[in-house]
């Protein structure tokens, strides 16, 4: 697990070096282990490494294969990286390290850009061959791994942060109408291409981006999700579907052990997080490390899950690690970075529990196993069931998912900053495009691969990257999403929700888990802004930065101040706090 950055001239110049360190520099948190540099005439790469697979010198990076004539900046892990050495073994192929970096640069020379296609993990990677100056780019299936982009003149950037392309020379850095509007309505969730500034984009899940020296440029989509049966699938009964379910996540997670070093496992006491406990107590994992955060309570309002997780460490009997945080001794203390510990703004208050848990378990282990995606790919959320008989799938899904509509959206902006109703055109497109037949179908294949990918996922991967952690996800794993999306709507969605993956559990787990209310990550006091957390978000709108952007109209942000509590997004957020973190990210990485 690292971070990347480099950028690509097709102008005849040289690639700047110095640039290129001073990208790498924001993101040195992802990768403490080692930096490294490398340029040649028109490319210049950067790398930060976090060691975790073959922690020699051997696979440092940037990696340069010069008997291939190929080099490789990479962040990621390809768990069936010992497979394919030993597949490219028998076609000849020699190998100088251990790990799966080097398996990357071989793949492709054996099997060009195809060769993603037969990586399982997660991953982004720019990939260059020598002689003729080609570049590829390629990010994973399900988007785990970010990357970004920026087109400038004569030449592209790219790296794993979009502060370290924001604040390189000649970048847009203006507020993009495209980005704010899916920010403000579509639960702060940014799909690709747009990012919330003008001149960065990024990379979507499962594509590849073949340039050309010249400046050529060809996106390719390699990998689709399907929804619906296959051949046989209708005659399978719910026993079948639920054995099948453990036997994919089983693989899933023990594939995320390939590690160097030891792995633990983030667990908040609610049934995804259980059961990778639990199925990795199966596998003989002894010594488990596992960890919890909470919060203090606001009102009736519980700030943590204890209880639950508690439960299942000792079932487990795991090392188990808690970590209570005071709000105001330990969360608005670190809210500024936090902030800066975001690639993009992320307007979910569990982002300050992901930070300071991360913190904590940094101190223990390098590699942890999450339960993130579970709800989106066997259906967990309250909006499903209802788009199971919907006769309008895009106004059904609209009006529970979306912050606000664009009436208020309009009401809330700047009107230089009002243009068309993107979010609820961009969920019409992919209604309308995607392969799935059924409302409820649709609205899963948006969640497991747009929603997923910029608000959960990148969540994650954010705040633990921020204390040099690892953080991998099975239920994430692309084969058993794929088994997921062949399952029946109506057993994913049945009885509150990921009812056929509740039923395999029972084979793992206790019970008591599996049948708690459902949970979540809570943070009270960002929901319910009060105090010192609601004098925060005043100091912040307040700023003459704040001013001078003038993003929001203010009678809009007095409204949404003089009674904060009563201004709560159908999914449960503070839509001043919305408001207020989206400033402060601009304010805390400068722009």
């Amino acid at each position: 697990m690292c971070g990347l950055v480099g950028e690509i001239r097709f102008d005849n110049k040289e690639a700047s070096l110095s640039r290129v360190e001073a990208m790498s520099g924001h993101i040195a948190r992802r990768g403490p282990d080692a930096t490294g540099l490398f340029r040649q005439n028109s490319l210049a790469v950067g790398h930060r490494r976090l060691k975790i697979i073959d922690h020699s010198e051997s696979a440092q990076q940037p990696m340069i294969d010069s008997q291939l004539g190929l080099g490789i900046v990479y962040n990621g892990a390809i768990y069936n990286f010992r497979e394919l050495r030993e597949e490219l073994r028998g076609k000849g192929y020699s190998f100088f390290s251990n790990g799966d970096t080097e398996v990357i640069l071989k793949a492709y020379h054996a099997w060009g850009p195809a060769c993603v296609e037969r990586f399982a993990g997660m991953f982004s990677f720019a990939l260059w061959e020598r002689d003729s100056g080609r570049m590829m780019l390629a990010r994973d299936r399900l988007g785990i791994k970010p990357l970004y982009l920026a087109e400038i003149p004569g030449g592209l950037r790219f790296g794993s942060s979009l502060p370290a392309l924001g604040h390189s020379e000649g970048v847009d850095t203006d507020v993009d109408p495209v980005g704010l509007h899916h920010y403000m309505t579509f639960h702060a969730v940014v799909p690709a291409p747009h990012t919330i500034l003008k001149g960065v984009r990024k990379l979507p899940p499962a594509s590849r981006l073949l340039v050309e020296p010249d400046g050529r440029m060809k996106q390719e989509v390699y990998w689709r999700l399907a929804f619906g049966p296959q051949a046989g699938d209708e005659a399978r009964s719910e026993d079948e579907w639920q054995d099948l379910v453990l036997e994919s996540l089983r693989t899933a997670v023990e594939r995320r052990l390939v590690a160097d070093t030891p792995v633990g496992v983030l667990l908040s006491g609610g049934l995804d997080s259980s059961l990778i406990v639990g199925l990795l107590a199966e596998a003989g994992q002894e010594g488990l490390e596992t960890f919890s955060v909470g919060f203090e309570s606001v009102g009736d309002e519980a700030g943590d899950e204890f209880r639950y997780s508690d439960v299942i460490a000792e079932h487990f009997k795991t090392r188990h690690h808690q970590l209570f945080i005071n709000s105001s001794e330990r969360m608005l203390p670190n809210l500024p970075g936090c902030i800066r510990a975001m690639s993009e703004p992320m307007v979910s208050h569990d982002n300050i529990g992901f930070y300071l848990l991360s913190q904590e378990v940094a101190k223990h282990v390098r590699v942890v196993q999450s339960g993130q995606g579970a709800d989106e790919v066997f259906g967990g959320y309250h909006w499903y069931p209802p788009l199971l008989d919907s006769r309008d799938a895009v106004a059904d899904y609209a009006r529970v998912f979306f912050d606000r509509d664009h009436q208020e959206f309009a009401q809330a902006v700047d009107p230089r900053l009002v243009e068309e109703d993107y979010s609820r055109e961009l969920v019409r497109r992919h209604f309308e495009d995607c392969r799935a037949e059924r409302p409820v179908d649709k609205a899963l294949h948006l969640d497991s691969t747009i929603m997923l990918v910029d608000d959960p996922v990148k969540r994650v991967d954010n705040m633990t990257m921020a204390w040099g952690l690892e953080a991998r996800v099975p239920f994430l794993d692309h084969e058993l999403v794929e088994l997921a999306a062949r399952i029946p709507a109506e057993m994913k969605v049945r009885d509150g929700g990921k009812y056929v993956l509740k039923e395999a559990a029972r084979k793992v787990i206790p019970n008591e888990v599996i049948d708690r209310p459902k949970g979540y990550f809570p943070v009270p006091a960002l929901k319910y802004l009060e105090g010192d957390s609601l004098e925060y978000v005043r100091g912040v709108l307040d700023q003459p930065a704040a001013r001078d952007r003038g993003m929001f109209r203010k009678e809009y942000v007095d409204q949404l101040l003089q009674a904060p509590d009563q201004y709560i997004t159908p999914l449960g957020g503070s839509k001043l706090w919305q408001v207020a973190l989206l400033e402060a990210w601009f304010q805390e990485h400068g722009f």
